[in-house]
């Protein structure tokens, strides 16, 4: 998922964006309630973590314009603020989840995850199947006929994207998108590197090669 992490504390923040990235999403970093509202509504988000406190615009303010403006993006509201009042203004006010702190990574991870699979269906799909090729996205495994496949953090969201758009061809230009969110050409060849590796771990000891290239259009994962 593409998330907006609202926190004006910068170590907190990065704590955050960085367990969130680990665990195959794209994050972006607003400090304050204004810049908050301003890339909420710029930007198509799949979830917004919001603290409560912020400078220059409270978090439930935050919240109130996004609603006002239209914006139902889900949002998991953080909070020291943890009596049940504090949590029933905030769901009040818009709020999809409420968060108080102290709280585990694990926890906040399990609950932004889940308002994102409430908001779009197909992000409910845990499991994805291509001919002998399984990726579990809860445990972060993959497996081909049986067998382990070890990969890194960019290789599985690359997979990932490879396997939710199976049979078809995905282009270069979705894959910067959608798996480095770069909405530019960064003249690189970062897209071959990484492909090269992927089909050397998912192809290279089978028998029937998966990953294909489409000259001059993208890449096709069909059996």
């Amino acid at each position: 998922m593409k998330i907006l992490v609202v926190e004006d504390d910068e170590v907190a923040a990065e704590y955050v964006k960085k367990g969130l990235s680990e665990a195959g999403h794209v994050v972006d970093l607003a400090a304050d309630g204004d810049t908050a509202l301003e890339m909420a509504g710029a930007a198509d988000y799949d979830a917004v973590i919001l603290d409560r406190m912020l400078p220059k615009r409270d978090g439930l303010e935050v919240l109130s314009n996004m609603r006002e403006n239209g914006n139902a993006t889900p949002v998991l509201i953080l909070s020291a603020l943890g009596e049940t009042d504090h949590k029933v203004e905030g769901l009040r006010a818009g709020g999809d989840d409420y968060l108080a702190k102290p709280y585990s990574f694990t926890e906040l991870l399990a609950r932004v995850e889940a308002i994102g699979r409430r908001s779009d269906p197909t992000a409910a799909v845990t499991k994805l199947k291509v001919g002998d090729l399984e990726m579990d996205l809860l445990a972060r495994t993959v497996r081909r006929a049986g067998q382990k496949v070890l990969l890194q953090p960019r290789e599985f969201r690359l997979l990932e994207c490879l396997m939710r758009n199976a049979g078809r061809v995905v282009t270069r230009t979705m894959l910067l998108e959608k798996v480095w969110d770069y909405h530019f050409d960064p003249q690189t060849n970062v897209i071959d590197v990484h492909i090269s590796r992927l089909r050397g771990k998912i192809d290279k000891e089978f028998e029937t090669p998966l990953l294909h290239t489409v000259r001059g259009a993208g890449y096709r994962l069909q059996p």
